[in-house]
This record gives C-alpha cells, structure tokens and sequence, in this order.
C-alpha cells in the first residue's frame, strides 16, 4: 500500500459513539485502488458500522441497525465497572 504523508495540523478526527468518524480540514480519502473518493465537503462522515451503502461514507445506516463502538460486556457500565 502507498505510504500518504499525514499532516495533522490541517485535519482532525472525531469517533463520534455509535457512530461514524467524522473528518474535518485539508484531507483525502483515498479508496483501496488508489483512486481518490470523491468529497465535496470540508467535513465528512466515514462509514464504521460496514452497512452505509455509500462507503467509505456514512448513510445513518448504523442507527437502522443498532451499530455500538463499545463491545457488548461494556456497553450500559460505568467507567468505575470497567475492567482495569
């Protein structure tokens, strides 16, 4: 896979919970062939539930299918619960 150089300053990452990762600034989303994504927002959605049928960007699908970040023994627990 080709190397991209990262320029962090000029992007940023939010993993929104239960939700997609949200990118924000001067980027690309470059597709498993190389080839650029189109994008036409400063801001975009990346899909991290696999059901958006618009990958690699977020649809909403992961509210239709009760997509959770946390694994399944964390959900619903208190930081204080969480194994150390």
């Amino acid at each position: 896979m080709n190397e991209i150089p990262l320029h962090p300053a000029n992007a940023s990452l939010v993993l929104c919970p239960d939700g997609p990762i949200l990118v924000r600034g001067d980027f690309d989303v470059v597709m498993p062939s190389g080839e650029p994504a189109p994008r036409q927002r400063k801001t975009v959605a990346l899909c991290r539930c696999g059901a958006s049928a618009i990958k690699p960007y977020c649809d909403g699908t992961h509210k239709m299918i009760n997509f959770r970040t946390e694994p399944p023994d964390v959900q619903g627990r208190g930081t204080s619960e969480r194994p150390n």
